[in-house]
């Protein structure tokens, strides 16, 4: 079988399988979701053998320490992953229901329902625990998934889908509701992005380049999860301890995600006082600071800053920070040189803030509040497949309501159109 033909028939297979996926009764996903978090747990030890060997490899090849990072898959991650199936349980059932409905004055009875997507495809680099993730949201939305993940964790991923694919056959479900692309063949992904018979969406999850890529080649409709060069900005109105506190946690917490903090932006009347102290705690724990003019003036060690900076997403523990004159001008930064990802404002004052929330563009915005709480999880939607940066189909973290589309119920008493 060529390797056309191979993903063809796992896009085929997605498609079958698609039906019954969104036939699964809540009762009966919740059921699978449980029993795969058990077994994640159960077979830990595995897990970690088959991550071992794609560390390895990464370590061999040079990936940086954030990147090598994404990849592992401890103890601790693991049962994350587990958690994440059952906090998706703990979720209601977006299949069935009815969003709005109505009644028009010859009678017809509407209603607005909300069905799976269908079949999805999904590209994405590193991070091995999106494989769980993304199939757990998926399963619970009554849709189908292809997953094709990174070369660098290719063993992590394969072992992943096996281990849900078994839980599905063990329980007579159609096992092909979850695939992994089993190869790390470039043109696998050029052969998948052209399965518009059988895929619906395409959800790639990764940098810049895939991004590109992904517009240039799909031709499939694509809900992108682009960079993350997110920003908080300190106004002359902050209560600075809390945007020490803020900044630090969201550029060092976990630098190489994509909620993290790139560029601080510091208003220019608080900038002496805010940045001694927080450039040295940044620059104790590992970080490269990278200014401009005005920050060089008020600390040493910080390494001038280039136009590249201001666009870049460093997934590492750099970060660039600039001076602005006012909210207008940070604002005027973030639409310039932001990813629609996220942003944060850290202020006393309220109709700064509301100022900021309205008029910076990301699908999330924040008022005294870190850049890392972007998140399904911490938003209360549970395990995400992703945060989209578009603003088609979904916008900000995409959880179960947003793997589903609505379609019209219409009931009538035998009404003819006049």
């Amino acid at each position: 079988m060529s390797l056309e033909e191979q993903i063809e028939t796992i896009a085929r297979q997605a498609r079958e399988a698609s039906s019954a996926a969104a036939q699964l009764t809540t009762a009966v996903k919740d059921r699978l979701l449980t029993q795969m978090a058990d077994r994640l747990e159960r077979e830990e030890v595995e897990i970690q053998k088959a991550n071992a060997q794609d560390v390895e490899v990464a370590k061999k090849n040079g990936l940086s320490d954030a990147m090598v990072d994404r990849l592992i898959l401890n103890q601790k991650r693991i049962h994350e992953m587990a958690q994440g199936l059952r906090d998706v349980v703990t979720l209601s059932d977006p299949v069935g229901q009815v969003v709005k409905e109505w009644e028009r004055p010859n009678g017809l009875h509407i209603k607005k329902v909300r069905i799976p997507l269908g079949v999805i495809g999904m590209v994405y680099e590193s991070r091995p625990n999106v494989t769980v993730d993304a199939a757990g949201l998926c399963l619970k939305a009554g849709n189908a998934i292809v997953l094709r993940g990174g070369s660098e964790a290719i063993h992590s991923n394969r072992f992943l889908g096996d281990l849900l694919r078994a839980v599905l056959s063990e329980q007579d479900i159609n096992p092909d509701i979850i695939q992994v692309i089993p190869v790390t063949d470039r043109r696998a992904m050029e052969i998948l992005v052209r399965q518009t018979k059988f895929i619906d969406m395409m959800i790639p999850r990764g940098g810049e380049g895939l991004m590109k890529w992904m517009e240039e080649n799909s031709r499939v409709p694509v809900v992108k999860h682009d960079k993350g060069v997110c920003h908080v900005y300190v106004d002359k109105e902050a209560d600075l301890k809390m945007a020490e506190e803020i900044a630090l946690n969201s550029k060092v917490q976990r630098p190489g995600v994509c909620n993290a903090l790139e560029t601080l932006l510091v208003h220019e009347t608080v900038a002496k006082d805010l940045l001694p102290s927080l450039i040295k705690r940044l620059q104790e724990a590992g970080v490269e600071v990278r200014g401009d003019e005005a920050v060089q003036a008020i600390v040493s060690g910080a390494v001038a800053a280039t136009d590249e900076d201001w666009d870049a997403e460093y997934l590492d523990l750099i970060l660039a920070i600039r001076v602005v004159p006012s909210l207008e001008a940070a604002i005027d930064h973030i639409d310039h040189h932001g990813s629609q990802h996220t942003e944060s404002i850290i202020t006393k004052n309220e109709a700064t803030a509301q100022k900021f929330l309205k008029e910076a563009g990301s699908s999330c915005v924040l008022w005294n509040a870190s850049t890392r709480f972007n998140d399904g999880g911490q938003l209360g939607l549970g395990a995400e497949i992703g945060i989209s940066t578009t603003k088609s189909h979904a916008f900000g973290p995409m959880g179960l309501e947003e793997l589903t589309i609505t379609k019209f119920v219409v009931t009538g008493a035998g009404q003819i159109r006049e």
